[in-house]
């Protein structure tokens, strides 16, 4: 069931958004080569907890971290560890944060140092997607002009769209209907109706879509080896647009 928001309840996603971007925002003169995603994670949740709100990620259906700290050829959910952050390196914090009840949700990719151009070409590029999904958003708009528009804007660029992962509804559970894939078509999917939440997230590859499971049945990694980027926003429908509820 699509749940639409209350007055009551927007107010306190709000408040969790916020300090979720607050948190990338905190957490970014920290992402230099020889800090470790360990480190990294305990300064989010530290964060986190120093603004009334507690780590959403933390044991969710059992996972072991605070924050998901994605590295490279990781797509998403890379758990924390002595492993340390490099010159060159792409490193995506996925950040979730719950105030009273309510969660906020966003993923940002860094570069950590120089960066080659490839991969400030597929930062560059998978953000603008994340936007050119967001600007199709309005009340009466379908779920499948989201994807569309995202996977449209990620092949005129080359970039593999991740289909087996997907951005999703947000509210009291971290994860509610509806599914938002990054690809889909026009006219098609669920109707967006104002004081729904989503949260609209594009990962992209360098090379292959494909992707694979990691032994430790979360970190999900490109099946070539190619570098990976994800953004994401919570966002809220309005009657004739979207407001970012997890703005930086």
């Amino acid at each position: 069931m699509i749940n639409i928001k209350t007055s009551r309840e927007i107010e306190l996603m709000s408040v969790a958004g916020e300090i979720v971007g607050d948190t990338h925002k905190y957490l970014k003169p920290y992402l230099k080569p020889g800090i470790t995603t360990a480190e990294i994670d305990s300064l989010a949740r530290d964060y986190i907890i120093s603004r009334g709100a507690t780590p959403s990620c933390y044991h969710y259906e059992g996972y072991p971290a605070n924050i998901c700290i994605s590295i490279n050829e990781e797509v998403v959910h890379g758990i924390a560890s002595n492993r340390k952050l490099k010159d060159g390196d792409i490193v995506t914090l996925d950040i979730c944060a719950c105030y009273k009840g309510y969660h906020g949700d966003s993923a940002w990719s860094y570069g950590v140092g120089n960066i080659s151009d490839e991969k400030k070409y597929l930062l560059e590029h998978t953000e603008k997607a994340l936007y050119e999904g967001l600007n199709v958003i309005k009340e009466g708009a379908r779920v499948g002009d989201i994807g569309y528009a995202v996977e449209t804007y990620a092949l005129k660029h080359n970039l593999g769209v991740v289909k087996e992962l997907v951005g999703h509804g947000v509210g009291s559970s971290l994860h509610e209907d509806p599914e938002v894939p990054n690809y889909g078509k026009k006219g098609t999917g669920p109707l967006l109706k104002a004081g729904m939440v989503i949260a609209v997230e594009p990962m992209l590859n360098l090379g292959t879509a494909d992707v694979y499971l990691l032994d430790d049945d979360w970190t999900v990694i490109t099946a070539d080896g190619c570098p990976s980027a994800h953004f994401e926003h919570t966002i809220l429908v309005t009657k004739d647009g979207y407001t970012i509820l997890t703005k930086r």
